[in-house]
């Protein structure tokens, strides 16, 4: 399955396909075993209140969200690192690194997933 997320606070697509992960293989695997993630594309992991970087080849940029589609968190992870344990987020989206610059997404902003 696959969501096209949009930024309503900016209104502007962070991530025209997302690719998303909910069950418990589909969230282990995650980004591991792939070469790079192009910008626009992006994986949603949920549940999942933290994230790790460790066996990629290439950083990635976090959000964390709430259960209302809101930024909690954000940053860039650089492979071979741990995120913050997020206690109150309901899901991460992954996005290729740069991507959170480029669309100007800040914590508060409020984030939606729509399915393609």
């Amino acid at each position: 399955m696959h969501v096209c997320v949009t930024n309503e606070s900016k209104g502007l697509v962070v991530a025209p396909r997302a690719r998303v992960a909910t069950s418990l293989g589909e969230r282990f695997l995650g980004l591991l075993g792939t070469a790079s993630l192009a910008l626009g594309e992006g994986l949603w992991i949920t549940p999942c209140p933290s994230v790790h970087t460790f066996f990629m080849r290439y950083p990635i940029d976090i959000l964390f969200l709430d259960k209302d589609g809101i930024v909690i968190s954000q940053r860039t992870l650089v492979p071979w690192r741990f995120s913050r344990w997020e206690g109150k987020a309901v899901g991460v989206l992954e996005l290729a690194a740069g991507a959170i610059e480029l669309t100007g997404t800040q914590v508060g902003d409020h984030l939606t997933l729509k399915s393609i």
